[in-house]
């Protein structure tokens, strides 16, 4: 009678194990869902745009955040890749010789019209319309209080 005891203790410990793995797996799973498709029209991530006129998404690894910005088409125009207060343009989009980051800056847009499409704190983002069709977009850091003045040739 004492070793039926026994299992049938272990068999419930067992069982009660297995279901608080389970979910704990569960919630991490949720938690961390992956974000994919970056360069893609429609990627496999939330849309964080601060505008309705425009569509970002960020993406996450290792350290690295990941920002792409679509106009309301799906059409990728630029993206980039931050660190800290460091970036990386992305060859990846229609306007991606036109994106401006501290590290890779560029005169000032011809149209000084624009709107921040994206800001998190640490970093923010400015997409000003050109009268020929093109985007300029601007990368600076969320410290920044003029993103066309953190990411251009100061003369």
């Amino acid at each position: 009678m004492y070793q039926i005891s026994n299992r049938w203790i272990a068999k419930f410990a067992a069982a009660g194990l297995l279901a608080v793995s389970a979910a704990c797996t569960g919630a991490f799973a949720a938690e961390s869902a992956p974000s994919t498709g970056l360069g893609q029209a429609w990627p496999n991530a939330p849309d964080v745009s601060a505008s309705p006129h425009w569509h970002v998404y960020a993406f996450q690894r290792a350290g690295i955040r990941y920002i792409q910005v679509n106009d309301l088409n799906g059409n990728v125009r630029a993206a980039f890749a931050t660190s800290g207060e460091d970036f990386l343009s992305l060859p990846i989009g229609l306007d991606a010789s036109r994106l401006a980051t501290p590290q890779d800056p560029l005169p000032p847009p011809a149209s000084g019209a624009g709107e921040i499409v994206y800001h998190d704190g640490a970093v923010q983002v400015l997409v000003a319309p050109q009268t020929d069709g093109t985007v300029q977009l601007r990368a600076a850091p969320g410290t920044c209080n003029d993103p066309i003045e953190c990411s251009s040739h100061l003369n």
